[in-house]
């Protein structure tokens, strides 16, 4: 197999990389040079945001770290946390930057440099609004005239920027060498779509949380397993990817969907941290307010602003306020641990595949915890 393009480096600096055999002409680099992983990320995150739009009708957007997303969205409304997080004010956003901004908002620690795709063209309103945040590259269908060059300017001119052709569709089977080894398997072509989603018990889904499971279901399709994702509003709040437990996955899920929650108590938002502060900087030290992962050093240096909002009394009662979370895991839950974790977290419906082995017990304590149980037969591990 002949060598397509040389890539910047592979996994790591020290390896070299490079594009081979099959074709790549549906995906053109108009700007900056792609390591591996850039790559894998850019592949994986089209393939969710197309899907997302498919199975949604809305724009989709995704921020992609390490080859899962740290969040996911379709187009939809902004709240007061979200606008003033990221400097909004009271202005409108079309349809491509509100989906981006509510996917990054979901875990902004984790989307720094992130790699971004968009299911829509880029237009002046994105590429704008790319300017004021950290991440590595983009990919999109499509860039409207002078937006490629202003993201060309990010990164001191390394940010990458990706065109992709929407109408292509990969090959029947895809393949890998690992240590020798070449394996083979069909490409996945199983759409998502409501058909899917069976009622197990409870009351029947709405119209909005079924678009809120088919956006689990497609973010959990490209995360890597075991995973559990949480969605709210046509937005991820918390992904918890890549745990042998599917109990860590659900615990990971959770807090983080927790500490999104807690970024929009008022005390944490009326934090009086320095203007200086850059945006990403201030974001952690709300982040980790929310989260109550304040270090002893942050406590010291912060301790006259942290004071009352560390004490908040009512904080905890905040938290018994988030409901209304849909729950998609990429596999059957095994222990009804899952579910007693999800109830603790908001979660008012679960999406799982069939097939558990404890599966009564899994719906008794759905029953249990007025949780709405849907089945699918359809299993979404992604490695």
């Amino acid at each position: 197999m002949g060598t397509i393009m040389d890539l910047r480096y592979g996994m790591n600096p020290h390896q070299r990389a490079r594009v081979v055999g099959g074709s790549a002409e549906h995906i053109r680099v108009l700007h900056g040079s792609a390591s591996l992983i850039n790559y894998l990320d850019l592949l994986n995150a089209w393939q969710l945001v197309a899907e997302a739009q498919t199975a949604t009708g809305r724009v989709a957007a995704t921020s992609f770290k390490h080859v899962s997303p740290a969040g996911a969205a379709v187009d939809g409304e902004l709240d007061e946390t979200l606008r003033e997080s990221w400097g909004l004010g009271d202005a409108g956003l079309g349809p491509g930057a509100a989906a981006y901004i509510r996917a990054r908002d979901a875990d902004p620690r984790s989307s720094y440099g992130d790699m971004i795709a968009v299911s829509a063209p880029v237009d002046d309103e994105l590429a704008d609004l790319l300017g004021g945040v950290v991440s590595d590259g983009i990919i999109a269908p499509g860039y409207a005239p002078g937006t490629v060059e202003k993201l060309a300017r990010k990164k001191g001119g390394r940010f990458l920027v990706v065109e992709v052709d929407p109408a292509y569709r990969p090959p029947e089977t895809e393949s890998r060498t690992v240590f020798g080894v070449t394996l083979e398997q069909d490409h996945d072509r199983q759409p998502n779509t409501a058909e899917l989603i069976r009622v197990a018990d409870g009351p029947a889904l709405s119209e909005a949380a079924v678009s809120d499971a088919l956006l689990g279901m497609i973010t959990a399709r490209y995360t890597q397993s075991n995973t559990v994702v949480l969605v709210r509003d046509g937005m991820t709040v918390g992904v918890g990817a890549g745990q042998q437990s599917r109990v860590d996955c659900t615990l990971l899920a959770g807090a983080k969907a927790r500490t999104w929650w807690n970024r929009r108590h008022p005390a944490i938002r009326a934090l009086p941290l320095p203007a200086s502060l850059p945006r990403q900087e201030r974001l952690n030290w709300r982040i980790a307010l929310a989260a109550g992962t304040l270090t002893a050093t942050q406590h010291s240096e912060l301790s006259d602003l942290l004071a009352e909002s560390t004490s908040d009394p009512d904080l905890s009662t905040w938290t018994r306020q988030f409901s209304g979370l849909t729950l998609v895991s990429d596999g059957y839950l095994p222990f009804r641990d899952n579910v007693d974790v999800a109830a603790a977290h908001g979660v008012t419906a679960i999406i799982e595949p069939a097939g558990a082995l404890r599966a009564d017990a899994i719906l008794d304590a759905c029953r249990e915890h007025r949780i709405t149980l849907a089945r699918t037969d359809l299993r979404m591990f992604h490695h």
